[in-house]
């Protein structure tokens, strides 16, 4: 029943986004080509779960400001990694150029506020502009870790909290506060949205190292780009000197990584050596560690779709 109300409540977010289309032919094109993919929607998701204690009238456009934020960063992302495709589909700088898509990343960041301010609510907007710049602060602390082989397991945990569970937390945390939720509710699913984001991102470092993954990109893409990420790391700590080796000369390799035989290599030796199943127990950890916050919950439907989504997010294969 409550995944049915979701439902409904996350094609209300679609249309809102959608509903003030611009006019102006080229901003329409990016617009239209870009909210196309309809995505998974977590954050958003996560918004109207956190919100849903009391029917509060915004709680759609809520939603719809997280989709909104969301959307822009991976705009932006981009560029940033020269990426050809997004969620299985053209990206906006490979159809038309990195002008396009930081210009339209910023229209889009742009309308989340404006939303924002019809919310109306300082501690909202408080929230949600600390978890942007916090996320920007992500995204540049990985570019300074690019090709660092040396990177420290707590700051790739940072990066991982930075990057994908600031803006889950920060979803679940403006949900609360619209609908008046006491403090220890708002700590509390909170701190779940934040480990179920760290989840989803040691998730996507997995998936980026296998071979049957249907993410719609391709795999070994952190590698090419000279990211050191969970599996790398743990297999790298147990590697020796000729594998290490082997490695850093893949580390940023765009041109020999598309050579499909190297890539089965690599993910070979990332497993061989217990890259995989290091990552997987980190994954496992921070699964126990949304369920215990979930647990703390006192509301029955919102404890069970955040458990929910806990498990899909460790067992999601894209």
């Amino acid at each position: 029943m409550e995944n049915k109300k979701r439902t409904i409540e996350l094609k209300k977010v679609e249309n809102l986004i959608v509903k003030d289309l611009n006019k102006e032919k080229t901003i329409s094109s990016l617009y239209r080509h870009i909210f196309k993919s309809k995505g998974k929607k977590l954050r958003a998701r996560l918004s109207l779960i956190a919100s849903s204690i009391q029917n509060h009238k915004d709680r759609v456009k809520l939603a719809s400001v997280i989709e909104l934020l969301h959307t822009a960063t991976l705009v932006h992302d981009d560029v940033v990694d020269n990426s050809e495709t997004r969620r299985g589909a053209k990206s906006i700088n490979s159809l038309w150029t990195n002008a396009h898509s930081v210009l339209i990343g910023d229209y889009i960041y742009s309308k989340a506020f404006i939303y924002t301010v019809e919310v109306g609510n300082l501690k909202i907007f408080s929230e949600l502009a600390n978890a942007s710049n916090e996320i920007s602060q992500g995204e540049l602390m990985q570019l300074g870790e690019i090709g660092n082989i040396k990177i420290s397991l707590n700051k790739l945990k940072q990066i991982s909290y930075y990057k994908t569970g600031r803006l889950f937390e920060a979803s679940a945390i403006t949900g609360a506060i619209l609908s008046s939720g006491s403090k220890t509710y708002i700590k509390n699913i909170g701190e779940c949205a934040k480990n179920l984001g760290i989840l989803f991102q040691v998730k996507d470092d997995l998936l980026d190292y296998s071979l049957q993954s249907s993410t719609g990109k391709p795999s070994l893409q952190d590698l090419a780009e000279g990211k050191i990420t969970y599996p790398l790391y743990y297999a790298f700590k147990n590697a020796s000197k000729s594998d290490k080796s082997f490695f850093i000369k893949c580390l940023g390799n765009k041109k020999a990584l598309e050579n499909k035989v190297l890539r089965k290599e690599v993910i070979q030796n990332i497993s061989k050596l217990n890259g995989i199943k290091k990552t997987e127990d980190l994954a496992m950890l921070y699964h126990s560690k949304t369920l215990n916050c979930a647990d703390k919950i006192k509301n029955k439907n919102i404890k069970e779709e955040m458990i929910e989504l806990a498990n899909m997010a460790l067992n999601r294969n894209k």
